[in-house]
């Protein structure tokens, strides 16, 4: 597993440097780079011979193996991979020339923060006005579904079906699928006459350069970070889904599950185990990423942690009735965001008080957790039960200290996902204005519960985190921002209107 991301647009020279600067260091004797080569020393054919020794080989294959990547030779060539399938947001922003490409950029979802319904909406202006820009671009006529236009020109070319074109340089399955402004019935005849033409129902990108394969299935599902009304499922996703499945899509399609994860529907994960979600691996991605895609049976653990964290009760049932292990540990290097940290599915449901899901699992056999105070704790205090919350401190008179360091941004999380126990946790000395995340219940220092309120559009929670002491001057540490920034740039106006005059002073 890698101990490294790697960075947006990875090329070659970076990682060059890397390893040049490895071995410089390991031949002057600098102990971090000493320890960097020991963490990798039985699998790496360079480390041989000494610091004085070390070679460039040597240092090649360590750098190699931070980023997830078994050799050099296997880090080249996933580089070729994204040369050839990597595609830059960055072209997301930037209007083309050609009234085609310009409908293009407009209509499609980019995973930037340019997508949302004001583009689309410039997207059919445009083509209301400038109806005959389809006529000879496969591009633009796939991602307006206007099915004559693919129709004649895939009589004249069928090798359009598999042609690079437009302003991203996509394929014309993906504009088709990324596309929000031709959603009509019609889309769905558009995409079988490019799948019979040759076009893969495997069609995608890697975004930025990153392992993360951008599918043509992970654009018809849509969602993200952004949230459904910026970043929105195809209207036509599920004929068109199914289409691409039948063709030969891989289900196990990990950018869409993590798109998808944050809403509690569910269609899709039926849909996908319909056609062999978690069961088998297929399809080209694999081969051309190799082993920084997680296995499917990974991408479902994945799954199952958010689904027990964020109470989405009806998704753990149907990982559980689709063979997902639900009983284990969560072991082992996972995403920031789900960590491996031994804990079991029902001990999250507990901590968090989801006592729905924990009888669930209790009811296929899993085990009860063993006590833990403060788990206990944390787990009372998210009920909202203070009853409770006592009866732990006075069986054990240190559990508010120790929780309190196992986690000091808890309120964030809190804020986020048990308002009512806000209160309760600063009366039990947590800090309102610590650091924390929202979106996970993993201590990384992101932003403050208050910058959470705001930016979530609840009065009353910011109200009552003002009224604890919360600073409505504080930042996060990821944007630099105030809590009002939030409330502005997430089109807050209520919040933004309360936080304001703090703000004057």
């Amino acid at each position: 597993m890698p101990t490294v991301f790697l960075p947006d647009r990875p090329n070659l020279e970076h990682f060059r440097r890397q390893a040049r600067e490895l071995q410089r260091a390991v031949r002057a004797g600098e102990p971090a780079a000493l320890a960097r080569v020991a963490r990798v020393a039985r699998h790496n054919p360079g480390a041989g011979g000494g610091a004085a020794a070390f070679g460039l080989a040597g240092a090649q294959f360590v750098v190699a193996r931070e980023y997830g990547f078994t050799s050099w030779p296997r880090l080249r060539r996933y580089l070729g991979t994204v040369a050839e399938h990597g595609w830059d947001s960055a072209g997301a922003g930037a209007p083309a020339g050609e009234p085609a490409a310009e409908f293009c950029r407009l209509a499609c979802l980019t995973y930037s923060g340019q997508d949302g319904p004001h583009r689309w909406a410039d997207a059919r202006r445009l083509l209301a006005e400038r109806p005959g820009l389809t006529g000879d671009d496969i591009w633009a006529a796939s991602a307006a579904g206007r099915v004559d236009d693919v129709r004649r020109l895939l009589a004249g070319d069928p090798g359009l079906a598999r042609a690079r074109g437009g302003p991203f340089r996509w394929r014309p399955l993906c504009y088709l699928a990324y596309s929000r402004a031709g959603d009509g019935p019609d889309v769905v005849a558009v995409a079988r006459l490019l799948l019979e033409a040759g076009a893969d129902p495997n069609e995608g990108y890697l975004f930025n350069g990153l392992p993360y394969p951008f599918t043509a299935l992970t654009g018809l599902l849509g969602n993200g970070e952004q949230g459904p009304a910026r970043q929105p499922r195809h209207r036509q996703w599920r004929p068109l889904a199914r289409l691409l499945l039948d063709a030969g899509a891989d289900p196990n399609d990990g950018q869409a599950l993590y798109n998808t994860m944050f809403s509690p529907a569910n269609e899709h994960l039926e849909l996908l185990f319909e056609y062999g979600l978690g069961r088998r691996e297929t399809g080209p991605w694999r081969a051309r990423v190799g082993e920084l895609l997680p296995s499917p049976a990974e991408l479902l653990r994945v799954q199952l942690r958010w689904a027990v964290e964020h109470d989405q009760r009806d998704r753990v049932r149907l990982l559980a009735e689709h063979g997902v292990d639900v009983g284990s540990p969560f072991a082992g290097d996972g995403p920031p965001w789900a960590p491996g940290d031994g804990r079991t599915p029902v001990e999250l449901a507990r901590l968090y008080g989801h006592t729905g899901i924990a009888e669930d699992l209790a009811g296929r056999g899993v085990p009860e957790p063993a006590a833990d105070p403060v788990s206990d704790l944390i787990a009372a205090a998210f009920r909202g039960d203070a009853g409770a919350v006592g009866e732990v401190r006075a069986g054990h008179p240190d559990v508010v200290e120790r929780a309190r360091r196992a986690r000091p941004g808890l309120v964030v999380w809190a804020a986020a996902k048990a308002p009512g126990a806000v209160e309760l946790l600063a009366g039990l000395g947590f800090d309102v204005n610590a650091l924390g995340r929202a979106d996970a219940p993993v201590e990384q220092e992101w932003e403050t519960a208050l910058h959470h309120s705001a930016g979530a559009g609840d009065v009353g929670l910011t109200r009552r985190l003002l009224a604890l002491g919360a600073d409505p001057h504080a930042r996060d540490r990821r944007f630099g921002a105030t809590p009002l920034d939030w409330a502005r740039h997430l089109g807050q106006p209520a919040t933004a209107e309360l936080l304001e005059p703090y703000n004057r002073e």
